[in-house]
């Protein structure tokens, strides 16, 4: 038996209310929130965020990363290997990216659930539009990660029963490389042009499986365009669709089939079948069963529960982040490029968020440390992992001169459980929040860009409930 062995979502943790646009820009917004990936949040770090909350449920070391988003941090250079450092998996787990359309993830999770191999398939995008625009205004940022795989790995928590898919070439959305714009063409076309294959899909999936709409418990359609999700929704023979997610997380690009899918199987019962419908650039059905085992899959956190959890963000802040808007930096040196050499030497500490423990006493260095705490001993040392330790916040200060995208900084002084002691920088935060003896998790970040080398750490965040 071969499928899904683990899953997660993840929402960025601030969200715009969509009717703080009108009276900004004059027009666009409507009704409902859309997540907002942070100003040091991008496709990476989401990515990784979604992985590291799959990868709780299980020990499999997957043997390939396959990484999809319409808006990847590099070109010409591979993402997926950042995701590969941040796990801390080992150098025989290739890592792969996927391509730059929204159909590009679904095409990783069939492509892994055709193979024999464990592989973690990951998906996020940080979506934006011109100001007032519906591309603004629908869309949100989002990732999700399957760890794929079968029964001799791990308990398979939904059985992969079969797929079809569909193939035409119109052109209904468009972006060219670094351009910010996602342009459009008008919706009746693309309801026109992708409802119908769909249907083929749905028909050519049921009829391969050996089903019918009737055994089919829960369906979820995934769309670029909310029109095609909710037509072709209507078209599949009274099986009851669930909720797109489009009126409190946005239309989150490559991430949104996957999105979907989570939602699927946080609401599956065992024995029921599920179907996810893609219709981007074509379609794509893909159906699952939910075994035994997904009675006792606790999902680390559900969409409903980080839905619940977010933060609001005023609009100008929204358009500073994305872009859109540039306001002017703090009157302090911008930072300078990261060194290349420098972040390959120290990958385990700066990706993976590693320290070091000494054998003799237990003492945890962070950073990692060689030489012991009284001196005696060099190289003495194990590996402290730290990225899924809590701390304690011992103090703290708010600095408003320092450089920041994003301006004042929150550092804390955080003492982590087992040991260790360092200063963080806080995200996803008010300063006005932040108290001593508060709970902090890391998380995976980007302190800043600079000659288009992102510098990626790890930073605090409140322990929060989603």
């Amino acid at each position: 038996m071969r499928g899904i062995i683990s899953w997660a979502a993840y929402l960025p943790y601030r969200r715009l209310d969509r009717g703080e646009i009108a009276p900004f820009v004059g027009q666009g917004g409507g009704k409902g929130t859309r997540t907002v990936a942070s100003y040091d949040e991008d496709s990476t770090t989401m990515a990784v965020e979604a992985a590291r909350l799959a990868r709780r449920a299980t020990d499999v070391i997957p043997a390939q990363i396959l990484f999809g988003s319409t808006t990847p941090a590099y070109a010409d250079k591979t993402n997926a290997t950042g995701v590969q450092a941040a796990l801390r998996l080992p150098s025989t787990t290739a890592a792969f990216d996927v391509g730059l359309s929204p159909r590009s993830a679904v095409g990783a999770l069939l492509l892994t659930l055709g193979g024999s191999k464990p592989a973690l398939v990951v998906s996020a995008d940080v979506r934006t539009g011109l100001a007032g625009s519906t591309e603004e205004a629908m869309q949100g940022d989002a990732a999700a990660a399957f760890l794929v795989g079968s029964d001799h790995d791990t308990a398979v928590v939904a059985e992969f029963l079969g797929s079809a898919s569909v193939t035409d070439e119109y052109v209904e959305r468009w972006r060219t490389p670094g351009e910010l714009r996602t342009k459009v063409w008008d919706e009746r076309f693309s309801e026109v042009a992708s409802v119908p294959l769909a249907v083929d899909a749905w028909n050519a999936a049921l009829e391969s499986a050996g089903l019918t709409a009737g055994d089919i418990a829960l369906a979820a359609v995934a769309a670029p365009v909310q029109r095609v999700a909710r037509s072709a929704g209507g078209k599949l023979d009274g099986v009851q669709v669930i909720d797109d997610l489009s009126s409190t997380v946005g239309i989150a690009g490559a991430a949104h089939p996957g999105l979907l899918l989570v939602a699927l199987l946080e609401q599956a019962e065992p024995g029921q079948v599920v179907a996810l419908v893609s219709a981007a650039d074509g379609a794509d059905v893909l159906l699952f069963r939910a075994t035994d085992a997904i009675a006792r899959h606790r999902p680390a956190r559900t969409i409903a529960t980080q839905v619940a959890a977010g933060g609001a963000l005023p609009y100008g802040k929204f358009l500073a982040w994305k872009g859109v808007l540039p306001v002017e930096p703090p009157r302090r040196a911008e930072p300078q490029r990261v060194s290349a050499t420098a972040a390959a030497r120290n990958e385990d500490w700066k990706f993976a968020f590693v320290g070091s423990k000494e054998r003799d006493t237990g003492v945890v260095h962070v950073p990692p440390a060689r030489v012991s705490r009284d001196g005696e001993h060099t190289d003495n040392m194990d590996p402290a992992p730290l990225a899924d330790k809590q701390g304690t916040i011992a103090t703290f200060t708010v600095d408003r001169l320092a450089y920041s995208p994003s301006p004042p900084i929150v550092f804390a002084v955080v003492d982590f459980d087992g040991g260790g002691r360092l200063p963080v920088e806080l995200t996803d935060v008010d300063e006005s929040e932040v108290a001593i003896g508060m709970r902090v998790e890391m998380t995976f970040r980007r302190l800043f860009t600079a000659d288009g080398i992102a510098n990626y750490f790890w930073k605090g965040r409140l322990v929060r409930d989603g």
